[in-house]
């Protein structure tokens, strides 16, 4: 009896074994749809290690080797209402070795909420995020999840203030920088930030706060002020937000999600703000950075939107230096590593715009190896924007389809394959990948 029980169990063990790899997993030509399969059970998962910091550098926390990214985003995910579009975007991500992409958590308000108000949460849209983080996993992919928006798109800190508007609170500034002071707000975010650390994912079963293919926590997209006088209620926002999802989640990183503009104070940097409105946004890159409980330091860079008057020899000129500034700085003060975690350049169909973004797109993968090589604060670049065909309507000004334009794809290929190899001894690499040819 006892015998049959062990037989029984083992059958069952490998019949679910070959539905898995026959119809979900990555390498399957299965034209099945896995959003119609799910089988919830950690234990079946791919095995993947969560990323630590060591002082200057990201580490895998197993192995205890150093980590550098080349990575992108695709902040789109969670919207694109097709699963075949999700898993291909998270594949030609894998092939062009590329092994961290950014993305919204979040979706607030509006036609297609995962929020629908504060505390109320549409499960269909939670599921679709419970697919993207399964799919990254089974693809080697780590995410970079962002929960807010500075901006209006997807609801962000503006949909919040109306909230409390709508719900009667008082003592509600004039502006949305009431988000980072007023307690009520404060406490809806807060109740999110416990929703979605604590979520068990319908698809595998893993709790986010176990589930290692998500890389960090970004509080917010690109955070500013409509005052500088908000400076103070930011700076104590990021404090108590990044502590209050450490209490949540012990095994992953949190990052503010800086442009990495320097504030007014900082009279030696002001040279490497892109102009003098940069730092009358609120934000400080070495201020905000420098709290305890924020992981890692993060920066943008958008030559042609900052300074859209300047010469290609002028915008290469500014983003060498504004990289450099922020390695050093992460170097030498913060001691922490640095994410360029958006590097965008427009993707025009003007002669020379190809050549244009490649060259800037290379002047940041060059000085992400060389720190690399030094084992150094700069450890990566998320290219902004990838997209896949049909999703097109997620687009912007920086987005393409990688493998439409040869020269940028090989460049994004080359650096993966430059990083990777780089650390091969480390990483118990024993050959390279199909995907690591260097053009």
């Amino acid at each position: 009896m006892k015998e049959r029980r062990i037989y029984t169990i083992l059958g069952l063990f490998l019949l679910i074994t070959f539905i898995y790899f026959t119809y979900l997993s990555p390498s399957s030509t299965s034209q099945s749809s896995p959003s119609s399969l799910k089988f919830p059970f950690p234990w079946m998962q791919p095995k993947m290690s969560f990323v630590s910091v060591n002082a200057t550098r990201f580490v895998d926390r197993s192995a205890g080797a150093p980590l550098y990214f080349n990575g992108w985003n695709s902040y789109w995910l969670l919207s694109a209402g097709a699963h075949s579009s999700v898993s291909e975007m998270l594949r030609r991500g894998k092939r062009m070795g590329m092994t961290v992409c950014r993305t919204w958590a979040f979706s607030d308000g509006g036609p297609t909420p995962l929020q629908i108000s504060p505390g109320r949460f549409d499960e269909q849209m939670f599921q679709e995020l419970d697919y993207v983080i399964y799919e990254a996993r089974r693809n080697g992919v780590r995410l970079i999840l962002s929960l807010v928006n500075n901006l209006n798109q997807f609801g962000g800190k503006a949909q919040y203030v109306l909230w409390a508007q709508q719900a009667g609170e008082k003592n509600l500034i004039n502006s949305t920088d009431s988000f980072f002071s007023h307690p009520s707000i404060k406490q809806y975010y807060k109740d999110y930030l416990k929703t979605i650390v604590t979520r068990r994912n319908s698809y595998s079963g893993v709790k986010y706060h176990d589930e290692p293919a998500i890389f960090a926590w970004e509080l917010m997209n690109e955070p500013r002020c409509v005052s500088n006088s908000s400076a103070p209620f930011l700076q104590a926002w990021i404090a108590e937000m990044s502590h209050y999802i450490k209490t949540l989640d012990k095994k992953h990183l949190v990052t503010v999600g800086l442009e990495g503009f320097y504030g007014p104070k900082m009279i030696n940097r002001s040279d490497i703000n892109p102009g003098n409105w940069a730092s009358s946004l609120c934000s400080n890159f070495i201020q905000n950075s420098a709290i305890q409980t924020i992981d890692f330091a993060s920066v943008h860079a958008y030559p042609d939107s900052w300074i859209p008057n300047a010469s290609l020899e002028e915008k290469v000129r500014y983003l060498s230096n504004w990289v450099d500034s922020h390695i050093n700085d992460s170097q030498k003060i913060l001691n922490k590593p640095v994410l360029f975690s958006e590097v965008g350049s427009h993707a025009s169909s003007y002669e020379n715009s190809m050549y244009e973004r490649d060259l800037m797109l290379k002047t940041v993968y060059d000085k992400i190896f060389e720190s690399a090589k030094k084992l150094g604060a700069g450890s990566g670049a998320l290219i902004w924007q990838l997209t896949v065909e049909k999703m097109q309507r997620f687009g912007d000004d920086f987005s393409l389809i990688a493998r439409d334009f040869p020269s940028t794809y090989n460049l994004i290929k080359n650096q993966s394959c430059r990083l990777e190899l780089l650390f091969r001894n480390e990483t118990g690499m024993r050959r390279r990948d199909e995907w690591c040819v260097m053009s």
